[in-house]
Order: C-alpha cells, then structure tokens, then sequence
C-alpha cells in the first residue's frame, strides 16, 4: 500500500473537522498530525515533514492563502504540496494564486478528498 508512512498535517481550526479528517486518512493507512491554529509554520520540525499539508483558509482570524505563500517561499518547504479547503467555493481561485496545489469545497465529497490525497502524494 502506497500510503503507509506517508505523513499528512490538517490545519483547521474546527475540532469536528479534524477529528474527521484524522480518523479518515488514518483508516487509509496514512500517519496524521493536527493542529488546529495557523502560526504551525514555527512548529514545523525539519527532519519529520509532512508529505503533504490540509490547510484550511481561514483559521480563527488568520489567512491561510497567507500561510501558504510563505510555506511555498522557504526552500525547506516550498516542496510539500498543500490543499486548501474553504466553505466558500469561490475561494479556489485565489487559493492557486496564493500557491495553493489543490482545492476541495466543504463539505467534503469523501471520494473526492481521498482520491486528490493519493493522487497529490
């Protein structure tokens, strides 16, 4: 299985949505990290990176598409794809723009979310 040992942090700042996304991607073999506040960036540990990053847009009062444009201009991070996830459906545009690699809308489509996370990994 491709999965194993494949490391996956979800940013978002709704405890439901967290809890959903790591029982989720766990159940799919994946290793899974969760923060619930923005300012992870300073909490990111060289050596145990995360091979792909679930981040949603808005996190309590701070800019995700902020987050992203500064994971994608540091060397030691500009590599890790990120997803962004939004209520708000018209925010895929400017979550590219901001460096985003790929873009789900809440609610999840659970088929969907798992087959953009293999196919991102």
């Amino acid at each position: 299985m491709q999965s194993k040992h494949k490391k996956i942090l979800i940013v978002d700042d709704e405890p439901d949505i967290l809890e959903f996304l790591q029982a989720l991607l766990e159940d799919e073999g994946y290793s899974v990290a969760i923060m619930d506040k923005g300012d992870f960036l300073e909490k990111l540990p060289l050596g145990a990176l995360p091979d792909l990053i679930l981040l949603d847009m808005l996190l309590s009062g701070k800019d995700g598409r902020q987050i992203v444009r500064r994971l994608k201009s540091q060397e030691q991070t500009r590599h890790i794809p990120v997803i962004m996830f939004s209520a708000h459906p018209s925010a895929e545009q400017t979550a590219r723009e901001a460096g985003a690699d790929d873009f789900i809308a809440k609610p999840f489509d659970i088929d969907d979310l798992l087959n953009r996370v293999a196919r991102t990994l």
